[in-house]
């Protein structure tokens, strides 16, 4: 009796223990984002899609335009106050600095809003070769990472 007893007391605590450490917050540090297409919009030759990553319905959403260059892609990721380019090629996938040629936010803002540490983590994210639903998952996933903590709520 007494070690039925003390099973059942083991299994309540480990069941209550396992609801807090399984709990999925909610909101922003959920990182949950809604990517959705931008049809009907001519941005020249070179740009191919676009959608908006909206992390709330408070914030500005970030745009993301794809550019097929040579054998790879550019993802250009781009908000008001900051601007960083996903590329896909050879070497993987990762974010690099956006070409002063496609340059729309000044370097100095860009430069604040984005963590470089972050930014060096994430120069390549995967290896593979990847399709486009799949970029624009992993864009939406480490973006809130690539900005300083002071700059997060641009997006959220």
């Amino acid at each position: 009796m007494k070690t039925s007893t003390i099973r059942l007391s083991v299994f309540v605590v480990l069941v209550f223990a396992s609801s807090f450490s399984f709990a999925n917050p909610v909101g922003k540090e959920a990182n949950e984002a809604e990517i959705t297409p931008v049809e009907n919009l001519y941005l020249g030759n070179s740009i191919e899609k676009v959608w908006k990553i909206s992390y709330s319905e408070q914030e500005n959403p970030v745009t993301i335009a794809l550019r097929t260059v040579g054998s790879g892609k550019e993802y250009v990721v781009r908000s008001q106050f900051f601007e960083v380019i996903y590329a896909s090629g050879p070497e993987g996938f990762g974010v690099k600095k956006i070409h002063s040629s496609l340059r729309e936010v000044p370097a100095k803002l860009t430069s604040s809003v984005l963590n470089k540490q972050q930014f060096q983590n994430q120069r390549i994210l995967t290896s593979n070769n990847i399709s486009d639903a799949y970029a624009l998952e992993l864009i939406a996933g480490f973006l809130p990472d690539l900005l300083n903590d002071g700059y997060k709520h641009l997006i959220f």
